[in-house]
């Protein structure tokens, strides 16, 4: 243990102009996800005279939109550095902050929110992750277990600012301004700064064949590929999952009557999870390979989505928070080195764009889904069940997947 640690350690003092920058793009994506945009969720609804229905109803819509947007705006990062992409990211994430604090009306604010989460929770994200697996191979895995902490972070330390800000001037559009100010005086230029300077990858990584894929695919190829379908059955259930908790964290309190403060708590130990386990999975990513993790790392999610359906005392939501974090943490770690072991790194903007705006579709579509279920009577942890037997299908089908993968990839090296 001491040794990984060490080891660990010289890892980021060589590489942390690269780390840093990847870290800091997800940190800053918080601006867009929604636990950030929620902080503001009853200002917005009173000022804009909104139901809780119909302000969950525009936020689907723009998620929508941001979703199906991505794909496009994702293949500027096959086109064009990082850093470039980086310095329109940034200040359009400036822009849409700014504009939400002064909407006028409800088209202005449905388009911000659109702006939000695509510049934030999709082209921030996409941008570190496609970039850091561009620059490293043989410690790719670690890598991406060292930027993706970022997000973490962002939850742990914005929501407090936010309240200080909020409460010190007594506006709830004060902290949407500091955020672009933040963005535009801070983030911008410390990030292009880092990320000007490319990480070439050393003879030694190249070398490596645990992460190699046979060759590099286009876009249209990926898009025909039965495989990515096969993935993608089981790379979206814990984006899906995770927020259809969060979304409906209120209804599970009442309906087993819990502690507020207590549940609360338990998003700590999640946390904290996340990143022991992000760095736990970066270590076996660059020892077995991504794609041999694939079978295996919904099984945490099984697990705690069956918790929260059949344990009720309030432990059980620690027992839920702790695998969520093991699952959270190889997930995170996990998607951010796999397409890249699959499909190359030619294209791997545009790939990335695919299955970052899939994802976004999940987290756009569950909490409709699951609150349209529970009006016509099937209960929150009635449904968890069915999640948790879509996790074990899903582990069937990755399962099939890393087999076709691998046969494919004998074949062609074979030739």
């Amino acid at each position: 243990m001491t040794l990984f640690f060490r080891s660990t350690a010289a890892f980021i003092g060589a590489n942390a102009r690269w780390l840093a920058g990847g870290f800091l793009l997800t940190m800053f994506s918080s601006f867009g996800q929604t636990f950030f945009i929620g902080l503001s969720g009853n200002a917005l609804r009173e000022t804009f005279h909104l139901s809780g229905g119909a302000f969950g109803g525009l936020y689907m819509l723009a998620t929508l939109a941001s979703a199906m947007t991505l794909p496009w705006l994702g293949r500027t990062l096959d086109l064009m550095p990082g850093w470039k992409v980086a310095f329109f990211t940034i200040p359009a994430l400036a822009f849409a902050c700014v504009l939400l604090a002064l909407a006028p009306n409800i088209v202005v604010l449905t388009f911000a929110l659109y702006l939000l989460r695509l510049f934030g929770q999709g082209m921030m994200t996409e941008t570190a992750f496609t970039e850091i697996g561009r620059w490293f191979v043989a410690s790719r895995g670690r890598a991406m277990a060292l930027i993706a902490p970022g997000q973490q972070a962002g939850s742990a330390i914005l929501p407090a600012l936010v309240v200080i800000i909020d409460q010190a001037s007594g506006s709830w559009r004060t902290p949407w301004f500091a955020s672009a100010a933040l963005l535009l005086l801070v983030g911008l230029p410390l990030i292009v700064w880092l990320m000007r300077i490319e990480r070439v990858p050393q003879s030694q990584e190249v070398a490596s064949g645990k992460l190699r894929t046979a060759r590099d695919w286009t876009r249209s190829e990926v898009i025909r590929d039965p495989i990515l379908y096969l993935l993608l059955s089981g790379t979206l259930a814990p984006a899906f999952i995770a927020t259809v908790i969060f979304f409906h964290q209120g209804y599970l309190i009442e309906l087993r009557g819990y502690d507020p403060l207590v549940f609360a708590a338990a998003f700590t130990l999640m946390s904290v999870t996340t990143i022991i386990f992000g760095l736990v999975c970066g270590h076996l990513i660059d020892r077995f390979g991504a794609v041999a993790l694939m079978p295996f790392f919904l099984i945490p999610l099984a697990v705690a989505s069956a918790g929260v359906a059949l344990i009720t005392p309030v432990w059980g939501i620690y027992v839920f928070m702790l695998l969520l974090g093991v699952s959270n943490g190889f997930t995170s770690t996990l998607l951010g080195a796999l397409w890249p072991e699959v499909y190359g790194l030619a294209n791997l903007g545009g790939i990335r764009a695919i299955t970052v705006s899939g994802m976004v579709l999940s987290t756009a579509i569950g909490p409709g889904l699951t609150g349209w279920l529970i009006d016509f009577g099937v209960s929150l942890p009635t449904q968890m069940l069915f999640m948790a037997l879509w996790c074990v299908l899903a582990s069937a089908a990755l399962t099939l997947a890393v087999r076709r993968i691998r046969q494919r990839e004998a074949a062609v090296f074979a030739v």
